[in-house]
């Protein structure tokens, strides 16, 4: 039996759970607000300031380093980019830009991996298997480094000032797209061996009978050139026994 006055009443439980539900709400509202807060002023002057200190302070040089970076002819997408980009830094400013202990160098690189670390709540993490695409191998100077380094910094910044939830889009088919890229050009480079190749048995009998040909040639006239010596430095000298007497001789011989 139901008691008086107890139909269409919601059993405790359910009162308990809807509110349950309305405190996960503004928790998470808030959470959600804190977290959009956070990386819009996550990079401030002073990183960027940082940096340029950092560049500043670098010795002009022609050596080259040589590093992993974002190739942007293959990635136009700006924000895809970027995502890419964050990531590579990490990286870099882990294996790459090294400096000695305890100098200001060492401590700005610290304070930008702290930083680095923060932000990785702002970005969402796409698929693995691309995690090498549109990358590839760059030799530059580390002042050029360094200023891709700011540069990544900089645009993140105010992109994140616009909108701080901007780096969760989805960047899967950009990637893939710089991987198909990368197929058709392993393809390419596949077969430019083989051409080389060919090339290479093509000309190598050609430079041979070349070589021969000249060495032929050469060996030709010093046999001939050999040939003309003896005759040239003999005729004056050998004269046949009985011969009449020149006119030198004639001139030079007295009267009995």
């Amino acid at each position: 039996m139901t008691a008086p006055g107890a139909a269409g009443r919601c059993p405790p439980t359910t009162w308990l759970g809807s509110l349950l539900l309305l405190v996960c709400l503004l928790a998470s509202r808030s959470i959600t607000e804190e977290v959009s807060e956070y990386c819009s002023h996550m990079i401030g002057s002073g990183h960027l300031q940082s940096l340029q200190q950092l560049i500043d302070s670098q010795m002009e040089t022609s050596c080259q380093i040589t590093f992993e970076f974002v190739d942007q002819e293959q990635l136009k997408d700006p924000v895809c980019y970027l995502k890419k980009a964050f990531l590579l830094v990490q990286d870099i400013m882990e294996d790459t830009m090294r400096f000695r202990d305890n100098t200001p160098n060492a401590i700005a690189i610290v304070q930008l991996q702290e930083l680095s670390l923060r932000l990785k709540s702002c970005f969402t993490k796409d698929y693995e298997e691309h995690d090498k695409a549109c990358v590839r191998t760059f030799y530059e100077t580390p002042l050029q480094l360094l200023e891709k380094v700011k540069n990544v910094f900089n645009e993140t910044k105010n992109l994140l000032d616009k909108d701080w939830n901007i780096f969760s889009k989805n960047c899967n088919n950009s990637f893939a797209e710089c991987s198909s890229q990368g197929h058709e050009r392993q393809s390419e480079g596949s077969s430019s061996p083989q051409l080389q190749e060919s090339v290479f048995h093509l000309l190598v009998p050609s430079v041979i009978l070349v070589l021969l040909a000249v060495g032929g040639l050469l060996f030709y006239r010093w046999r001939r050139r050999s040939h003309q010596e003896p005759q040239r430095v003999d005729s004056p000298l050998e004269q046949p026994e009985g011969s009449p007497l020149t006119q030198d001789d004639r001139q030079v011989e007295l009267p009995v």
